[in-house]
């Protein structure tokens, strides 16, 4: 008997995990690319040879399903945001689990998102589809106070603006439409909210046929200077009995049925307000950011392994879902923040940093000799330190010594003016 079949739809190194977890068990992975060229914040190496197959969808759906039929998949998963919705015309035309195509603008558009979560009765954030400076004051001026002005299908914080001004949201605005999208898409509108106040949080999910698996529950750190508001600098393990867990959890798993997120991962950030959870907006597709690994240091486990059972072994998904995840060690994965741009001579203090008692790993994203840009959201960060220990007193005296070493002196930049 061959083995079973997997479609991963946009796999890029970021979800190779994934597809590794698949491979390891016994499956034979296809790999789709759901666009022609690929995304700007996908582009370099990556090697493909371990995929059974790898189709790219040039526009024409029914040649897509038939290169992906002959595989006989068993599954087919967005392993990225922008391909989510290829993920669900194809995993419908073949017929296997499959959130459906009926949702699936609401599942990327931002918009159409929180609308349909307000409909199905939830707490959903006051907000306005916009495309003209006008349409944005006035309800900036409606609103009152601070708003967020966001483009309607991007990820990674791109394009999030916190403004409290008629003037700045219009500013923002004007950024969107003359920019593109992390995925190379043209903005033709944006979308403007209330601004909520509260902590964030993520709640990862998987999901077989309706029934939701939490695989892991996270608080974001935040900071705020000039220039710069509410950047997310780090995010903590949530134990599993913590007292907020289960309002968290619980509305995470409306959002999910709203939204006809019956099979697959699910990656929700939400704001926990006075008046309860709201969603930020959710992604029917693993978390990012290498939530996973994180997860398994702290847990033992994450998205990954749930996602592989969900569609493999079903029976075995819902017999144990329900089962709460427990920490076996506290962790913390801190985002520096770089406060100028230019070329990357070092990072002076990164030994003091891999000195920290509960020093896990360092996660480079611009090396010495690359260029830096002041750090504004996930797609222009420079590092991620994971922090695990068994004592949670000493992962948050490391992340707050982390912290404190991030500024000016923790890159030595060469400024354009000094070459």
């Amino acid at each position: 008997m061959s083995n079973p079949s997997v479609v991963l739809v946009d796999a890029y190194p970021s979800s190779y995990a994934l597809a590794q977890a698949f491979m390891d068990s016994g499956c034979e992975v296809v790999r789709v690319q759901s666009t022609e060229e690929v995304p700007q914040c996908y582009r370099g190496a990556f090697d493909t040879s371990a995929f059974s197959d790898d189709i790219v969808h040039r526009g024409v759906l029914a040649d897509t399903v038939a290169a992906v039929a002959r595989h006989a998949a068993v599954a087919v998963v967005a392993a990225g945001e922008y391909g989510v919705e290829l993920a669900d015309q194809l995993s419908e035309a073949l017929g296997v689990p499959t959130n459906g195509t009926r949702l699936s603008p609401a599942r990327r558009n931002k918009y159409l998102m929180t609308e349909t979560i307000r409909a199905a009765g939830l707490r959903a954030a006051r907000q306005r589809l916009v495309s003209t400076a006008q349409e944005l004051m006035e309800f900036h001026r409606e609103t009152g106070g601070r708003i967020v002005v966001k483009p309607l299908r991007s990820a990674a914080n791109d394009g999030v603006s916190v403004c409290d001004t008629p003037e700045d949201s219009a500013a923002a605005l004007k950024a969107i439409l003359e920019g593109t999208t992390v995925f190379s898409e043209t903005n033709t509108a944006a979308v403007a909210q209330e601004y909520l106040a509260g902590g964030e949080y993520v709640v990862d999910t998987v999901s077989r046929d309706g029934h939701h698996r939490v695989t892991d529950v996270w608080k974001y750190s935040k900071m705020s200077v000039p220039g710069v508001r509410d950047r997310i600098t780090g995010g903590h393990l949530i134990a599993h009995d913590a007292p907020v867990r289960e309002r968290l959890t619980a509305y995470a798993r409306q959002v999910l049925d709203a939204l006809g997120i019956r099979h697959g991962p699910a990656h929700l950030e939400i704001i926990l307000t006075a008046d309860g959870p709201c969603l930020v907006e959710v992604g029917a597709r693993m978390a990012g950011a290498n939530t996973p690994y994180y997860a398994e240091l702290g847990a033992g486990e994450s998205q990954i392994g749930w996602t592989v059972e969900a569609y493999l072994h079903p029976e075995r998904f819902l017999a144990a879902h329900r089962r709460p995840y427990r920490l076996e060690r506290h962790v913390s994965v801190c985002w520096p923040t770089a406060p100028a741009a230019g070329t990357l001579r070092s990072y002076p203090l990164l030994d003091v940093v891999e000195g920290l008692e509960s020093f896990n790993n360092v996660e480079m994203f611009v090396r010495p000799g690359g260029t830096v840009v002041r750090t504004v959201d996930d797609s222009t960060k420079t590092l991620a330190v994971g922090l695990v220990h068994p004592s949670a007193e000493v992962v948050e005296r490391d992340f707050n010594t982390l912290t404190y070493l991030d500024g000016p002196g923790f890159y030595d930049i060469e400024r354009a003016e000094e070459s």
